[in-house]
């Protein structure tokens, strides 16, 4: 069966590749609407329809499709990638020394013999970074490691030194709960 990851995130790929999955991607153009008044769950779980259903739509015959979305909620705050390196400051300095949230949505459509079936559910961890200097975010910003990034950071690069503490998946951090997509593909009989 064909898999397309409805991403053009390095992160997913990776992490699609750890689990030894050989996919192709295929990058959704709408935009993602952050500003929609439901819950930070289910927003997650609707961008990640979203992109699976556009990749899904243009393409043919028995396949599987993942979508997912990734977001950072901190005092009841949706946190999406920021627009510039500004609003990266802005954030990392708002997060420094505290918990935050994040939420990642997971879709997967399968179509196997013209049936088909949609997965739809969402992860949520908790990361705590340390305090941060100034001196520390602005020499971080200068490796544009927080472009396209919820939250500002990638917790497998660099940023990841200034990480004081995770609960929950880490696979979600990154940007896709493999745990998740594990027992999807499982039960797909796509995985033993």
């Amino acid at each position: 069966m064909k898999i397309i990851l409805a991403s053009s995130s390095l992160r997913r790929k990776m992490l699609l590749k750890s689990m030894g999955l050989k996919f192709e991607c295929m990058i959704p153009q709408k935009e993602e609407d952050m500003t929609q008044k439901i819950s930070i769950q289910k927003l997650s779980e609707k961008l990640s329809f979203q992109k699976a259903k556009e990749i899904f739509d243009v393409t043919y015959g028995d396949r599987l499709i993942i979508g997912s979305d990734c977001m950072v909620y901190y005092k009841n705050k949706k946190i999406g990638k920021p627009k510039d390196k500004n609003e990266a400051y802005k954030i990392i300095s708002m997060l420094s020394g505290h918990w935050h949230k994040v939420v990642t949505g997971l879709c997967v459509i399968v179509q196997r013999k013209k049936q088909t079936k949609t997965y739809l559910s969402h992860e949520i961890s908790k990361v705590k970074f340390k305090k941060l200097t100034d001196v520390a975010i602005s020499e971080y910003l200068k490796t544009k490691d927080y472009i396209g990034k919820a939250g500002a950071y990638a917790i497998q690069g660099k940023f990841g030194m200034f990480v004081d503490k995770i609960k929950g998946n880490y696979s979600n951090i990154v940007g896709l709960p493999t745990n998740k997509l594990y027992d999807i593909l499982k039960n797909e009989n796509i995985m033993k």
